[in-house]
């Protein structure tokens, strides 16, 4: 009994130290201001959403309590971007729009419109969205909010993707990257990643797509930020579900399903639900499927998230389907196939309505005025009857010459301009068939000066073998080194043929390319290991032309050669990364070295730095004896 005793003694001690625990913390808050409440509350949305909406409304009631009109828009601001990112939609716009009527400051604006636009593309407004975005848009432009400017930016790139338009998508993606990029806004780059993903995705680019997931996770992860994480779960697992890796696919979903659930976010929830029950209907493993389903659809209904309530139709078709309940399974496609077309028309419904009332209110002023003219024009034809009549006349002549010679004027300069539009879309089309010309004549010359030498080279051995009594042995070895020759020979035409056939070679190309390098190296190489890799801030969008970058591979590959013919290197690295404005390239070995003054430039070395001169490039080779060689590439890209 005694210990039972001290037991619920020490519990109640513990409860009571709690209690006066949250009273202090409680008092400590009542010293803060509201904007000191609010600034707090935004530094801890992302991981403590629940401790910031407290803040938010105790917020709200100093600033309701001093009539501060301008903490007060700026509380409502925050408990939209809350609502938002809770998924509720509708009280976030609410909240946005009171905001709005209370404040007159652009940024406050700016972010009000941003949300709003958030909350309406959930909602399946995809045009009114994309207004609220441009006027964000047009406000941090004018202001130079650079890192706002990207956000916006991605988030227009969103509604272009979920209309399906992904190409214009994409666009916009890499475009909010590259600022990000630039300014290392660490949070706005990883969801730029992530949306460039799954417009990927939607294009079947998987592998593309996983790529810029994992970027996207890595990052979240970094930041500590619950809410991206379980974003990134839920992508990754997505694809693992189209490349058929189910378990994976099912161990990210299941990961996702938690943390969105801790942090109460139940469109996510919604989300990770609905996969979930395709992998399940993928496994056959229908009971789950049907108890994953209702869960989507429970938490579709009440986050009010249009895209998850379709998913959820679509995927009871599916488990019916399953079934072989075909009846129900039609019934359920009717439904979604209705609640699809209905997301996609209820922006174009309520922009057509709002249209048609401005047209209107338009026709009712026009016909106020022009009643009102008519009223006037009858009082002076009473008054001045014929000084009117001649006084009109005489203008209308008079503005009607002056209207003809103004149109034709004017007709004159629209050729003129028309003209010149024509004249400069012809040069520019010039321009470039002249520099794709260079390209290729500088592709032929490669051509003709390597291929060109070695099928001139290999033919000249076999003819020579004519003419010479060579015993078995040496002509097998003869043989292997004129096959080896050709082969090079072959692989060389087909990077030169890459080349040509591509107007330009992005760095995804150049990766690819070298990757396939590599891998034939370690194959053909015993004793060597070779290592490829690309820092993640490298803008993978940027474009070299053929040339340039043929040049960049070839010098590459004339570098890792060197290495492995003469280094007696065990491990190669290729690496590649961003430096502002300047690409490089880094090819370096652990081999023997050499000193610059006891070498003598050979082809290999020569040929190196002729094409980096063609390139524009700076060609940089640092080796010390016993400590290595590293050649770098620094190539200016902007």
């Amino acid at each position: 009994m005694k210990k039972i005793i001290e037991k619920g003694f020490g519990l109640k001690y513990v409860f009571l130290i709690l209690f006066f625990v949250q009273l202090a913390n409680g008092q400590s808050f009542e010293t803060y201001s509201a904007k000191q409440l609010n600034e707090k509350a935004m530094d801890i949305h992302r991981t403590e959403p629940e401790k910031a909406m407290q803040l938010v409304k105790s917020a709200e009631k100093k600033a309701l309590q001093l009539e501060n009109k301008k903490e007060l828009s700026v509380t409502y601001s925050n408990y939209a971007v809350l609502f938002r990112l809770k998924g509720e939609f509708k009280e976030a716009i609410k909240y946005a729009e009171k905001a709005l009527k209370l404040s007159n400051d652009s940024l406050l604006i700016a972010s009000c419109n941003n949300t709003i636009g958030a909350c309406k593309r959930a909602l399946g407004f995809y045009e009114e969205g994309l207004k609220n975005y441009l006027i964000a848009l047009k406000i941090y432009e004018s202001k130079k909010e650079v890192d706002q400017q990207g956000t916006v930016i991605n988030n227009i790139g969103m509604i272009y993707s979920q209309m399906d338009l992904l190409e214009k998508a994409k666009v916009y993606h890499r475009k909010a990257i590259a600022i990000f990029q630039k300014s290392k806004y660490q949070k706005g780059l990883s969801e730029s990643y992530n949306n460039l993903a799954i417009a990927l995705a939607n294009q079947d680019s998987l592998t593309k797509a996983l790529r810029y997931f994992n970027y996207s996770l890595q990052i979240e992860e970094k930041l500590k930020d619950k809410k991206g994480i379980a974003e990134s779960y839920n992508n990754v697992a997505g694809i693992y579900y189209y490349l058929q890796q189910i378990d994976s696919a099912k161990y990210y979903f299941e990961k996702s399903v938690e943390l969105e659930r801790e942090i109460k976010n139940f469109p996510g929830v919604a989300a990770s639900y609905n996969n979930l029950a395709l992998v399940m209907l993928e496994f056959k493993r229908n009971a789950s499927a049907k108890n994953y389903i209702d869960s989507a659809f429970y938490y579709a209904k009440k986050s009010k998230v249009a895209e998850d309530y379709v998913n959820a139709l679509e995927n009871y078709a599916l488990y019916y389907e399953a079934l072989s309940d075909y009846k129900t399974a039609n019934d359920y496609n009717k439904k979604f196939f209705t609640a699809k077309d209905s997301v996609f028309k209820n922006s174009n419904l309520e922009n057509l309505h709002e249209l048609e009332v401005k047209y209107k209110s338009a026709q009712k002023d026009a016909e106020i005025s022009k009643n009102k003219a008519e009223i006037a024009e009858n009082e002076l034809q009473i008054k001045q009857k014929n000084t009117i009549i001649y006084g009109s006349i005489g203008f209308a002549i008079l503005l009607g010459l002056v209207g003809y010679l103004f149109y034709n004027q004017q007709k004159i300069k629209n050729i003129q301009l028309l003209k010149e539009v024509e004249l400069k879309e012809a040069l520019v089309k010039i321009e470039t068939q002249n520099k794709l010309q260079e390209q290729r004549l500088q592709i032929s010359r490669d051509l003709h000066d390597n291929i060109g030498s070695q099928l001139t080279f290999i033919i000249s051995s076999i003819d020579n073998l004519k003419y010479f009594d060579i015993a078995k042995e040496k002509l097998v070895s003869k043989f292997d080194n004129i096959s080896g020759f050709t082969r090079n020979t072959i692989t060389e035409l087909r990077d030169t043929i890459w080349a040509m056939n591509k107007s330009s070679i992005s760095v995804e190309d150049l990766q690819i390319r070298i990757t396939n390098f590599i891998d034939n190296a370690q194959l053909a190489v015993h004793g060597i290991t070779f290592e490829f890799s690309i820092d993640p801030n490298v803008n993978s969008a940027h474009e070299f032309t053929s040339v340039e970058g043929m040049n960049v591979y070839r010098i590459i590959q004339e570098a890792v050669n060197n290495a492995v013919k003469y280094a007696n290197a065990t491990q190669i690295k290729i690496y590649l990364y961003q430096d502002n404005e300047k690409m490089i390239f880094t090819i370096s070995d652990n081999g023997i070295g050499y000193s610059e003054s006891e070498i003598e430039l050979g082809n290999g070395l020569n040929n190196m730095k002729k094409r980096a001169l063609e390139l524009k490039a700076d060609l940089k080779i640092n080796s010390e004896k016993g400590k290595g060689t590293q050649v770098l590439i620094e190539k200016q890209i902007k």
